[in-house]
């Protein structure tokens, strides 16, 4: 069912996407003008499992190794390597990434949260879902012998802060 209420300026303004030109062709936002300023993005999503993968990550006994060290150092590169990924992202020099994970016993998932932080012209909110998502696929990688049915869900910006935009907080 489609929106039908009016739109407005306000609307406009979200309707504006930055990486396409007056022409309609993509183009790498210019930041040059903008200042080096400290910003943070905090992202997060989860893996749901069955409960004896689950049992399986938890004891540390996944044949592949330590499935969440594994996956914090991949989140960690793939924070590093996001301009190389999404290719309109500038590459940033990021000043820190923080990665946590928490085990849900009740419903069998792991949840990931990543933190990426820049003293840079822009932000870092692409960072923070890219290490997200590759952290998650990596426990995917890493315990997919033992359970092919997992399922990523609710990857998203949880937070944010700097910039011209100011802050923003997920609901």
């Amino acid at each position: 069912m489609r929106d039908e209420r009016p739109v407005t300026p306000d609307d406009e303004r979200l309707l504006h996407f930055t990486h396409f030109d007056a022409a309609g062709q993509a183009h790498m936002v210019d930041v040059g003008g903008k200042s080096a300023t400290r910003r943070i993005a905090r992202a997060g999503g989860r893996i749901l499992m069955t409960p004896a993968t689950f049992a399986l990550v938890q004891q540390g006994s996944v044949k592949k190794g330590d499935v969440l060290g594994v996956a914090r150092i991949a989140a960690i590169q793939a924070a590093k390597r996001t301009a190389d990924l999404i290719p309109l992202c500038h590459p940033l020099p990021l000043t820190r990434i923080a990665v946590d994970f928490s085990l849900d016993t009740v419903a069998s998932a792991i949840a990931i949260e990543v933190t990426a932080e820049t003293l840079a012209p822009t932000g870092v909110e692409m960072e923070a879902l890219t290490a997200v998502a590759i952290g998650l696929l990596t426990i995917y990688d890493m315990c997919k012998a033992a359970d092919r049915a997992m399922r990523i869900e609710g990857v998203r910006l949880l937070e944010k802060e700097g910039g011209k935009s100011g802050r923003f907080t997920a609901a």
